[in-house]
């Protein structure tokens, strides 16, 4: 048995939500970008304040896609019946408290439990998937959101 099923990567992603997943890495990509250069970030920072550069808007913006991402998954949920419907709506709700925990944290491995946080909700994504509870495109949208994700927090990590 393989993990995915052929419908995985076959149909096409409609522009919508590719264009507007995109668009939502990009906090993510200034994050990358201005961890990696102190002149590019420094302007932002006096503008704006620290904030908006670098790991501190990393962590912020990914707490907050981690509890978004969540969401989707409830909605996802919402489609089964008992007995699977309890154990997926718990399963939806593990990367906003991820998120949560994340947050109410000072740990310094706070950028390496975001990228922990990713990489589990990308497993949730194919548990998802493998239920039949996505559309069929969605699976070819996560991968290249996840990647794009994890590499920018790499870059900041």
């Amino acid at each position: 048995m393989t993990i995915l099923d052929s419908r995985a990567f076959q149909t096409q992603i409609p522009s919508a939500p590719l264009w507007l997943g995109l668009a939502g890495v990009l906090p993510f990509v200034w994050g990358a970008l201005s961890a990696w250069s102190g002149e590019l970030a420094r302007p932002v920072a006096d503008w704006l304040g620290t904030g908006f550069i670098g790991r501190g808007l990393q962590l912020t913006y990914g707490a907050v896609i981690l509890s978004f991402m969540s969401g989707v998954l409830w909605g996802f949920a919402c489609k089964v019946v008992k007995p699977k419907a309890a154990l997926l709506f718990g399963l939806s709700t593990l990367p906003a408290l991820w998120a949560a925990f994340l947050l109410a944290s000072a740990a310094p491995m706070q950028p390496i439990l975001l990228i922990g946080g990713f990489m589990a909700l990308f497993g949730l994504d194919i548990i998802f998937f493998r239920y039949r509870l996505t559309p069929d495109w969605w699976l070819k949208l996560r991968v290249l959101l996840t990647a794009l994700v994890l590499a920018c927090l790499a870059i900041a990590a």
